[in-house]
């Protein structure tokens, strides 16, 4: 049985609270669980002590048996200390353009170096143009 700890909601229309929970995976989100392990109020302020209430002994326990905490359960763990801090999630590669907008970037560019280089041909002539009747 693939086991996870995660959360699952509750409270009213936009008014979350959430139960942190061990489950098995493959049941819903707000179905049946194994155990409550803790709390996650998300309207509280940060600093609350109550935002955030973990069972730590049965926490531990349950990672012991093989459990997997999701994303956000390891982010409230890390900041416990029941676990090491999770790397945080940053994907730049996602960010980045896509092939056609990349290949208009650097058409734009090419197409501005291009402009820069002939406006500074352009003054280069003009002095030589300029020089010339004066020597003859």
């Amino acid at each position: 049985m693939a086991l996870k700890i995660r959360l699952a909601r509750g409270g009213a229309k936009k008014r979350p609270h959430y139960r942190i929970v061990v489950a098995d995976s493959r049941r819903p989100r707000d179905g049946r669980f194994i155990e409550r392990l803790g709390t996650y109020n998300p309207l509280l302020e940060k600093g609350s002590e109550e935002r955030v209430v973990l069972k730590s002994d049965r926490i531990r326990y349950w990672l012991d048996q093989g459990a997997l905490p999701t994303d956000r359960v390891a982010q409230f763990l890390g900041k416990a200390e029941i676990i090491p801090m999770p790397k945080q999630r940053n994907n730049p590669e996602k960010a980045k353009p896509k092939a056609k907008a990349q290949e208009r970037v650097a058409a734009t560019a090419a197409a501005a170096e291009a402009a820069v280089a002939k406006a500074a041909e352009a003054p280069a002539e003009e002095v030589a143009a300029e020089e010339a009747p004066n020597e003859a």
